[in-house]
């Protein structure tokens, strides 16, 4: 069985539902799911798991939310090659940028994303939700 992580930061709520429909798409395929907020989560972990997804928010200028997500996922980068990833997040303004940057970024560490990013604005709508659970099941 597939041990997944879904790892997300959120202030609104909505980058958490998009993490539980995360995990429930990777639950209905069969995956052993972790859900974790950043806090609960080191890059220790990332060794227990076959898959990790991570979500977060654009904030400010389009960026990383920068006091616990950006320090995280900074810890985790260079341990994710080799390992299944994903991205998801919310923005309330912009256009993306942030999650253009963020796959950029994941390239430039060689971390190969197993299914393309989801990004809702605000709160995820129905169509939202199924392209979470997509993604969910495309890291089993």
């Amino acid at each position: 069985m597939s041990k997944v992580a879904v790892v997300y930061w959120s202030s609104s709520g909505n980058t958490e539902a998009m993490a539980n429909a995360v995990a429930e798409g990777a639950k209905a395929a069969g995956a052993d799911v972790s859900v974790f907020e950043t806090g609960d989560f080191s890059a220790d972990k990332i060794a227990d798991f076959d898959a990790l997804a991570f979500g977060c928010p654009a904030m400010g200028d389009e960026v990383l939310e920068e006091t616990e997500f950006e320090p995280l996922f900074s810890e985790c980068e260079d341990k994710l090659e080799g390992k299944k990833a994903a991205l998801f997040g919310s923005f309330g303004w912009g256009d993306g940028q942030w999650m253009r940057d963020w796959e950029e970024r994941c390239k430039d560490h060689k971390i190969q994303l197993a299914a393309e990013s989801v990004i809702c604005q605000e709160e995820p709508d129905e169509d939202g939700v199924e392209k979470c659970r997509a993604l969910g099941k495309a890291l089993v």
